[in-house]
């Protein structure tokens, strides 16, 4: 007698990780606006809110804060002529808004899977990106010239200054990794290093230089800290020690091609002509504060840039420009509200304690460059509001039903390890 059997349906919950794995892969490749990893999450949030997907309680004050900066910029189009071009920027916003809220929703269910492939998927993403720019640079691909600009690696995205970031948080991510597991496990993970620094450092991105180090100290002094165990703490201080060499003998690799350090002795200079000449990025800074105090509605999108022949450069002063008082105050809180929620989630002891460590590190780093830089339309900003506010709703809901009753790690300081009260 014969058997026939019918195939296994695919489990829902592994549609379900392979679908943020894609979203979160996607966020990679921005050549245009909407990107393709808008027009799908679109898409997958209308599916899973059918299929359950809920928004939680403590989730509210991130989701208020960001529908009142969105109407704050709607309302800036009442200074507005024209709206074709303003309507697909609050379009994109829209999208970033809800990306923050799907992955904060998405990885309280199954989370210590979710979080972990959203962190390999976006480390996966990023060394491609990477390598593609890194190529491109050296015009080893056709059609090099589309993956740059301004003879700076750009790879998959518009502008060598969104590129260099984004690599911050998978390079943050593997070094951590590596700081805190045997050498043996971790060839792979520094290969992956040695990529998106070399990626980082062709974008000439003086902001992504400055972002990469500030994380990369934070995140090992983090890891420092709440390391309890001193033979480990010994065996990270001689990986870091390495680690500085093998960085100083990639650059000096780099800086041996004439045309890199050409560009790099230009792109070193703390203050370029056209940060600190007449209407140069600080004056318009300057400029910038007394606009926003005579139009309380804002300007509009890119309408400051119309004025002053540049945009802002400056993440605050284009909270106000572009979205009002309204947008601009609401941003603010949104910022404080993420650090006094997100603060205490890197001293617990989680699973996923690591990646939140890496997370926040560049998280801090990226309120250090909203100075300089104006970054309301980097996805992966929106991402990494989404995980703290995530693990954050996760851990106010742990603690309503009584979970998670380990004690922290505690904090070390030389070689006496002082208990966290608590």
């Amino acid at each position: 007698m014969r058997v026939v059997t019918r195939p296994q349906a695919i489990p829902a919950r592994m549609v379900a990780n392979a679908t943020i794995a894609v979203l979160v892969f996607l966020s990679g490749f921005v050549l245009y606006e909407p990107a393709p990893s808008d027009l799908l999450l679109c898409v997958v949030v209308v599916i899973w809110a059918f299929a359950g997907l809920r928004l939680s309680r403590p989730m509210a004050p991130m989701i208020s804060l960001m529908l009142v900066y969105m109407a704050g910029g709607f309302l800036s189009f009442t200074q507005l002529h024209a709206f074709q071009k303003p309507f697909v920027y609050m379009a994109t916003t829209g999208f970033l808004i809800i990306s923050s809220m799907f992955f904060a929703a998405v990885i309280q269910v199954d989370t210590e899977r979710r979080l972990k492939v959203i962190e390999r998927s976006y480390i996966f993403s990023a060394i491609l990106c990477a390598a593609i720019g890194i190529l491109a640079y050296f015009g080893k691909i056709p059609y090099a010239e589309l993956f740059t600009l301004y003879d700076r690696a750009k790879g998959v995205f518009k502008d060598p200054n969104v590129f260099g970031p984004y690599l911050v948080l998978p390079l943050v991510v593997l070094t951590r990794a590596v700081l805190t597991d045997r050498l043996r496990h971790s060839f792979w993970r520094m290969v992956g290093i040695l990529i998106l620094m070399a990626g980082i450092f062709l974008s000439f991105s003086r902001a992504a230089w400055g972002l990469a180090i500030f994380a990369l100290l934070l995140v090992t002094l983090l890891a420092f800290l709440t390391e309890p165990r001193q033979s480990h703490r010994l065996r990270m201080l001689a990986y870091i020690a390495g680690g500085i060499l093998l960085v100083a003998l990639l650059l000096a690799l780099l800086l041996s091609i004439p045309v890199v350090q050409d560009l790099f002795a230009q792109r070193f200079k703390l203050v370029q002509e056209y940060d600190g000449g007449r209407l140069g990025r600080f004056e318009r800074h300057i400029i910038g504060f007394f606009l926003i105090q005579e139009n309380p509605l804002g300007l509009g999108p890119f309408q400051f840039g119309i004025r002053m022949g540049e945009d802002e450069h400056n993440m605050w002063l284009k909270g106000f420009t572009a979205y009002g008082w309204l947008g601009g105050f609401s941003y603010i809180a949104l910022v404080i509200w993420t650090l006094v929620i997100a603060t205490p989630l890197v001293f617990k002891n989680r699973p996923w304690t690591p990646f939140v460590q890496s997370v926040y590190a560049v998280y801090l780093g990226h309120l250090m460059i909203h100075n300089v830089i104006d970054n309301d339309h980097w996805r992966h900003v929106f991402l990494i509001y989404g995980l703290l506010w995530g693990i954050y709703a996760l851990e106010w809901k742990a603690q309503r039903l009584g979970r998670f009753q380990p004690a922290p790690p505690p904090l070390v300081f030389g070689p006496v390890a002082l208990p966290r009260a608590g």
